[in-house]
């Protein structure tokens, strides 16, 4: 078995299902894999991949053009997902679609299709909730939000703000994966990853109130109605780990 590796990015991702592919080994004895890969199998030989983005237009361009443009947007957003086995996912899932054309997405019959339609639809939720969820704090002429998403969804979201807040300058930071969607005035969003120093400065700006801080939290308080207040129902609609980074819920336990 040949186990083809490459890193989390979009890219790279689809540099390795572009080298997987033209390695011509047959698809049932390779494998694709994310790294870092913590135990190695014992008879599996590991290719790594690097990113390169000649490769991964062309498979970009394939998928859209053979395939449908929906299975690409399927694509994109499982590769964005937390699941470990994401990238083999996506590589069977476009085995089937360049087989068969743009019906594949209907073929719910198979796993493939149930596994990517799965795998899109926790990202595609997630960056809904995200773009409820998100809060900025004004820190000088900047608005920055901070979050800490499963699944890779800051420029899903950012490009929701984008439309929303086209005249702003504005920062949405990913904590975990020390990336960011920042958005200079009257101008597109781009996506940057952080240095571990700006990391450090960074975070340092949730700890900055505004003049709106306070007054969102008493809005926040005083809407509430104290005999309706269901805590079990509150957090099945806005579950426990997506309120670190809300303003109303900063000091609460609930």
């Amino acid at each position: 078995m040949t186990v083809f590796t490459c890193e989390e990015t979009f890219e790279a991702m689809m540099t390795c299902v572009y080298d997987a592919w033209a390695s011509r080994l047959g698809h049932d004895n390779l494998r694709l894999q994310l790294e870092p890969v913590l135990q190695q199998g014992l008879f599996c030989t590991y290719v790594h991949v690097d990113a390169d983005t000649g490769k991964a237009s062309s498979v970009v361009r394939s998928i859209q053009r053979k395939i449908s443009y929906a299975a690409y947007q399927q694509v994109f957003l499982a590769a964005m997902s937390f699941e470990p086995e994401r990238l083999d996912a996506i590589y069977r899932f476009l085995v089937l679609g360049f087989a068969v054309g743009k019906r594949v997405t209907d073929m719910l019959f198979r796993p493939e299709v149930v596994w990517m339609l799965e795998l899109s639809c926790k990202t595609g939720n997630e960056a809904a909730y995200f773009r409820e969820f998100t809060r900025f704090s004004r820190v000088g002429q900047i608005y920055v939000a901070h979050i800490e998403p499963k699944c890779n969804v800051t420029a899903i979201s950012a490009a929701h703000f984008a439309d929303r807040m086209p005249s702003e300058y504005w920062m949405m930071i990913d904590d975990n994966r020390r990336i960011a969607a920042v958005h200079p005035k009257n101008q597109s969003f781009y996506m940057t990853r952080l240095s571990v120093d700006e990391m450090s400065r960074l975070l340092e700006t949730e700890e900055r109130e505004d003049e709106y801080t306070d007054l969102w939290r008493e809005f926040f308080r005083s809407t509430g109605i104290s005999a309706r207040k269901n805590y079990e129902c509150q957090r099945g609609h806005m579950p426990i780990w997506y309120r670190k980074h809300a303003t109303e819920f900063c000091g609460r336990k609930n």
